[in-house]
């Protein structure tokens, strides 16, 4: 989830599971990025499947497999996103899903299965989805929004923020040459950073977290979010808007997986499943604003969800955009170099 979250670090959350003391419950090891649950649906859970939840969250897809491949400690269930689900199952670390024990995987539309990060969606359940694209004042920007080219404009000199991600910036550079987000070459990697490089005397700066606030205040022109983060500004926020621009865009999806030295896979199936219930799903939209595969779940949101433009992503906008690719060690290797001077420069 190249996301802006709200940092969690529970190991458990005693006011969902009565405490942390020890009882006979079986317990269910979650770990999920940092606000991407209502934590009622969890304590819901727990109550009906007689079940204790120990939650824990990471701020980054990186952060979570270092975690997993390297820590003694085990999960039952992660959310990991497209590209890490992919090397997740390169590397043999998850359990296959066993299917009849899901459902309510019926509930998910088919756009968000079968993706090539997980064919057949034989390891992975679609949770949610989203794409990144510019969130920008109406009072302020007056040039049309439909090309990342906006972002090298000086008319919007300091008043424009970057997204503080190696992936996601460099890709919007890329995209605005006309190249990949998967970009393997050299030479197109070192044309996306010189730009960035360009740009950086028209940045405010590259952000994450306080985004909401410098486009609340209206400090900030525009900023590059991703489309969920952009649902819940907007709805706090009067004379903003969103778009995708047509060069094309990240579509990102995160989704459920089972280790393969879960603990409990059963109870994690049932787990899952229960997240994909319609109207559990729908509660989960309404705390977290990223857009949801779940068919049954939209049509119990309230209508103002159907006009946010961050939260009901349009079709065309989505086929236009990559997902992101797990890209050889040492093409990384040429990004983080790349990411390296780009932060260096003044």
């Amino acid at each position: 989830m190249k996301k802006i979250v709200l940092i969690l670090s529970l190991l458990c959350l005693p006011f969902l599971a009565g405490g942390c003391g020890s009882d006979d419950r079986a317990e269910l090891t979650v770990y999920n990025w940092g606000d991407y649950m209502d934590p009622e649906v969890i304590a819901q859970f727990e109550e009906e499947y007689n079940c204790r939840v120990n939650y824990e969250t990471f701020t980054s897809n990186e952060d979570m497999y270092v975690k997993v491949k390297n820590s003694s400690d085990t999960y039952d269930v992660l959310v990991p996103s497209d590209y890490m689900i992919e090397r997740l199952i390169s590397e043999d670390m998850l359990r296959p899903i066993t299917k009849d024990n899901i459902p309510n995987l019926a509930n998910i539309d088919t756009s968000a299965q079968n993706l090539p990060f997980d064919p057949g969606n034989q390891y992975s359940v679609p949770y949610f989805y989203g794409v990144l694209g510019i969130v920008y004042n109406t009072a302020q920007v007056t040039d049309s929004v439909d090309s990342w080219n906006l972002l090298w404009n000086d008319k919007y000199a300091s008043k424009i923020l970057m997204y503080d991600s190696i992936r996601d910036s460099m890709g919007v550079s890329l995209k605005r040459l006309g190249f990949s987000m998967n970009e393997t070459s050299e030479a197109n990697i070192n044309a996306a950073r010189d730009a960035l490089i360009a740009q950086k005397p028209l940045v405010m700066a590259y952000v994450t977290d306080n985004v909401k606030s410098l486009m609340a205040s209206g400090d900030a022109a525009m900023a590059v979010v991703y489309s969920g983060d952009a649902a819940i500004i907007m709805s706090e926020t009067d004379n903003l808007d969103f778009a995708v621009p047509k060069e094309g865009s990240n579509a990102f999806y995160d989704n459920f997986v089972i280790p393969k030295n879960a603990q409990n896979p059963e109870l994690a199936e049932q787990f899952i499943n229960f997240m994909l219930t319609p109207e559990i799903a729908a509660r989960n939209i309404e705390y977290v604003g990223y857009s949801s595969p779940n068919t049954p779940a939209l049509a119990l949101l309230d209508a103002s969800w159907s006009d946010n433009s961050g939260f009901n992503i349009d079709k065309e906008d989505l086929a236009r955009s990559e997902i992101f690719k797990d890209l050889p060690s040492d093409v990384m290797d040429i990004y983080n170099r790349a990411w390296t001077e780009i932060n260096v420069s003044k």
